[in-house]
């Protein structure tokens, strides 16, 4: 298995993200804290006017520059367009910086409060945020970020885990089987479907990547945008029994199709693609193992009854893809 990089930010000391700051124009008053974060380095930064920024360091190898451009073009899109997102700090037109071989961008800071989505006024605001972001997204095309395709997310994630070593020796030939059948079986719904829409999405639009201002939301992390259907930047707030779920999506829907419209095609896709981000997690973080902040974060996936889970995960994934679409019911 290939790795981006032996340990990506071992030189990342407070020293260095101090003076990175200061390669900006920023003035660090000496206040640093270290963000919860695994894929990035993320760290709060007080300057001496009192202010306060959020510098993130983008691991080595993983995106290129143009793709963290088009990521940084469609923030500042949607912040023209007065959506609530996180824009970087632009300085002489650049929004990515680089210091000692460091790839980052600085971004004020902006406090906020866990969405509270049991609220249905909340998912309604979700709803109409979501539709207004669609729209931007819709105006043009990516060039360099990734699309959502069973190959990236499924395929290459199954061959990952196979080849990564933790899933034991018992249960390989299960987890072989299961996330195969797993991948047929998301592959005929995505054929069934025809070609997949291509719109510029957040991509992992959940909770953790929301603060819940005076005024509603605020997304702050565009790093995993990409092309993709729009239901990919809805299912994630689906969660409880069937009933449940229906409720969040005719509040989700209420805010939604005040601005636009959602192709009720894409409600097949829900289960498939809760199915790739299943298989897509595990291989994330066994690719990402030789990272300290991995194993540290997530000790039980040596374990065996993890990877138990995880096959049973599967296999309720495939009684569900089979199953006509809850929202449809």
């Amino acid at each position: 298995m290939t790795h981006s990089a032996p340990a990506p930010f071992d030189v990342l000391t407070p020293l260095v993200v101090s003076e990175a700051a200061e390669s900006i124009g920023l003035r660090p008053s000496g206040r640093l804290f270290a963000l919860n974060s695994y894929e990035n380095r993320v760290y709060q930064l007080g300057d001496e006017d009192g202010a306060l920024w959020v510098l993130k360091f983008y691991r080595p190898a993983r995106w290129s520059d143009e793709q963290i451009g088009e990521e940084h073009a469609l923030t500042f899109e949607l912040a023209a367009a007065e959506l609530p997102v996180a824009a970087p700090l632009e300085r002489d037109g650049r929004s990515m910086f680089v210091y000692q071989r460091l790839r980052f961008a600085a971004f004020p800071y902006l406090a906020g409060r866990a969405p509270e989505l049991d609220d249905r006024a909340t998912l309604e605001l979700l709803g109409r945020t979501l539709s207004r972001m669609h729209a931007v997204g819709a105006r043009a095309r990516f060039r360099y970020r990734p699309r959502l395709t069973l190959e990236r997310l499924g395929e290459q994630a199954r061959g990952q885990v196979m080849d990564s070593g933790f899933v034991p020796e018992a249960l390989h030939e299960q987890y072989a089987r299961v996330s195969e059948q797993v991948i047929g079986r998301v592959r005929q719904v995505f054929e069934g479907f025809g070609s997949l829409p291509g719109v510029r999405i957040h991509g992992d639009c959940h909770a953790g990547n929301i603060l819940w201002r005076p005024n509603g939301p605020l997304f702050v992390d565009l790093d995993d945008c990409m092309s993709g259907p729009r239901i990919q930047d809805l299912w994630m707030f689906l969660s409880g029994d069937a009933a449940s779920q229906q409720s969040i999506w005719s509040a989700l829907m209420e805010g939604y199709e005040l601005f636009g419209e959602l192709d009720f095609a894409e409600l097949t896709l829900v289960e498939p693609l809760r199915s790739l981000r299943i298989l897509n997690h595990a291989a994330w973080i066994a690719h990402r193992w030789h990272d300290p902040a991995f194993p540290r974060a997530f000790p039980w996936f040596a374990d065996a009854r993890f990877w138990e889970r995880h096959i049973s995960d599967l296999m309720e994934q495939m009684a569900a893809m089979d199953d006509p679409p809850i929202l449809a019911r």
